[in-house]
């Protein structure tokens, strides 16, 4: 067996996540303790009680979901996993990234989650509430979408790529007028379906250049070793472990595209034949079923999760 461990990103949260784990397990517990002491809050607090609104601000969701996706791996290794031994890649689907890197070693839980509170921060303030949007496009090829949205961009209103989730589904982000375009050319053009998507903002696009330069700062200032195993980078949809590279492609992911389609069709082309989604939900587990059904994805984000894997 050939294995890889992903990790969710933004919109796989949801309240009471985590707090299976860590009543079950102390390296769990510990976890959450880490991230409320290195941000300051209690976010453990929002984590297991909510409410819904206060979890799903980008600035707590992203720690958050980190968060669950390292108390989800802590809890593996109680049951005698070893990362470094078993898997050949890891990855994550946007923020998730920062959670893989986090799981190989890369940066410290403390510094993963304050690099994550800056990054939501600085993502929710680089576009004024309104100006921007994003919208899942459904049943057109990513060259028919890149297409479109050439056709529905116009000077200072853009739409670009944002998201290659596979099976069909491309995710656009730009100024709401721009991605409000797109979305009546997709449908013209045969889009089975085109859905404005409930964010807070545009990521993954030009739009998001502030925030870039601000992670720029903030992965300057943070000290990172080379991962214990390589990532899968959403921007080169490639295995990167140098860590200037690392730091390079992050600030690049900001406004660059999560191709995450091609980090599974690697992986898996790379004889990846099992895949552990680590963390809260299975919505990267539903998405690997649309890209490779060769592939088995097994998810980890309560104690009994753990049955799935085999005995170390």
């Amino acid at each position: 067996m050939a294995l890889a461990l992903i990790f969710p990103g933004q919109g796989s949260q949801s309240v009471g996540m985590g707090r299976a784990l860590a009543e079950a397990f102390v390296e769990s517990r510990r976890i959450f303790e880490e991230v409320d002491e290195a941000l300051g809050q209690k976010l453990s607090r929002i984590i297991f009680e909510g409410p819904e609104a206060d979890l799903t601000l980008t600035a707590n969701a992203q720690p958050a979901l980190m968060a669950v996706s390292m108390a989800a791996l802590r809890a593996m290794e109680a049951r005698g996993f070893d990362l470094k031994a078993s898997a050949r890649y890891v990855a994550g689907h946007s923020l998730g990234e920062y959670s893989a890197l986090a799981a190989a070693g890369a940066f410290s839980l403390a510094d993963t989650a304050r690099l994550l509170r800056i990054r939501g921060e600085s993502m929710q303030r680089a576009v004024p509430a309104g100006e921007g949007a994003m919208a899942a496009i459904l049943g057109l090829d990513h060259a028919a979408v890149a297409t479109v949205c050439a056709a529905a961009g116009a000077p200072g209103q853009p739409c670009e790529l944002a998201n290659d989730n596979g099976g069909g589904q491309i995710v656009v982000s730009g100024e709401a007028s721009a991605v409000a375009r797109a979305m009546a050319l997709a449908l013209e053009q045969g889009a089975k379906r085109a859905i404005a998507l409930p964010v807070s903002a545009p990521f993954h696009c030009s739009l998001m250049q502030p925030a870039a330069d601000r992670m720029r700062e903030a992965l300057e200032s943070v000290e990172m070793q080379r991962p214990l195993v390589p990532v899968v980078s959403n921007v080169l949809a490639r295995p990167i472990e140098d860590p200037a590279e690392i730091r390079r492609r992050l600030v690049e992911q900001v406004t660059g595209q999560v191709r995450w389609r091609e980090c599974i069709e690697f992986m898996a082309g790379d004889g990846v034949d099992t895949m552990i989604e680590v963390g809260n939900g299975k919505v990267l587990a539903g998405l690997g079923k649309r890209i490779d059904k060769a592939v088995r994805t097994i998810s980890i984000g309560a104690p009994a999760d753990l049955d799935q894997l085999s005995p170390a």
